[in-house]
């Protein structure tokens, strides 16, 4: 059924939406819209106004659309599910992403390092690394960072502020992200499956490093030697062959040693004598 206008003032508004009429234009910048609430909206963004307050956080927002999406950092709610797995998101741009990883659909690469990405917005953040733009600081430390949500979490590390609480065991955690990894815990959950052995991780850069295994790569190689790990850790343990570095000190006897099994299996010695 198509729908009624009420009036010829809703018929002229509604046509506009066909013909891409924009009568109301912004008196800063000339930008014009189809409805005068478009154009409302538009100008808070010369103003500054943000009339759209978060009753838990007090965090403000130009459009109330925006506000709804944002309260669900606090609520939780995730109204958005993926058809293949199940899971669900806050907002339809984060299941959009997530469905690149059964779709393995990476359009967007980077011209400098080839790195592929699902949608458009994370290559132009990813292309900041490369500029050397950052062009969000820290009012406090004076530290850049390439996007203001990267912003938003190292602030956090000043203010000491962890809004997100497990409610299994109370442990309190800066981001989201960090608490649904650390949910994984208690439910036993591990999306992420390797499609060479069909191994489960909890964590996709758990997966990356697993994955080495059967490709081979090892991207962290010894300046002195040549010789490549897999990961970063197990070069650091190497580079102490050459330093001579030994970290792990034993509280009785002050003897050193390059790793922490190590330390642990002398340690035995002593209370064996005990």
């Amino acid at each position: 059924m198509r729908g009624v206008c009420e009036d010829s003032s809703e018929m002229s508004k509604h046509q506009r939406s066909h013909t891409g009429e924009r009568l109301w234009k912004c008196g800063d910048c000339w930008k014009g819209f189809i409805y005068p609430s478009q154009l409302e909206m538009h100008q808070r963004s010369h103003t500054g106004e943000k009339p759209f307050i978060c009753s838990d956080c007090r965090l403000g927002f130009t459009q109330s659309n925006n506000l709804l999406k944002h309260q669900r950092v606090h609520s939780g709610e995730r109204p958005f599910a993926c058809s293949v797995c199940g899971k669900g998101f806050a907002q339809t741009s984060h299941l959009l992403k997530h469905q690149q990883i059964h779709t393995g659909e990476s359009p967007f690469t980077c011209s400098v390092c080839g790195k592929e990405f699902a949608l458009s917005s994370s290559l132009l953040i990813h292309q900041l690394i490369h500029n050397g733009d950052r062009l969000f600081t820290c009012s406090i430390c004076g530290k850049g960072f390439v996007s203001s949500t990267n912003l938003l979490r190292h602030q956090q590390v000043h203010t000491g502020e962890k809004s997100f609480t497990c409610s299994a065991c109370g442990k309190g955690f800066t981001h989201s992200s960090n608490l649904l990894t650390h949910q994984r815990l208690h439910t036993g959950e591990r999306p992420f499956t390797c499609w060479e052995c069909g191994k489960a991780f909890t964590q996709t850069v758990h997966l990356l490093i697993h994955q080495r295994i059967h490709t081979g790569e090892k991207p962290f190689t010894c300046s002195e030697y040549g010789k490549g790990f897999a990961h970063s850790t197990n070069l650091l343990r190497h580079q102490r062959v050459h330093s001579g570095d030994r970290p792990f000190t034993c509280s009785m006897c002050g003897k050193g040693f390059t790793e922490s099994s190590q330390l642990l299996t002398h340690q035995q010695v002593h209370h064996n004598h005990i």
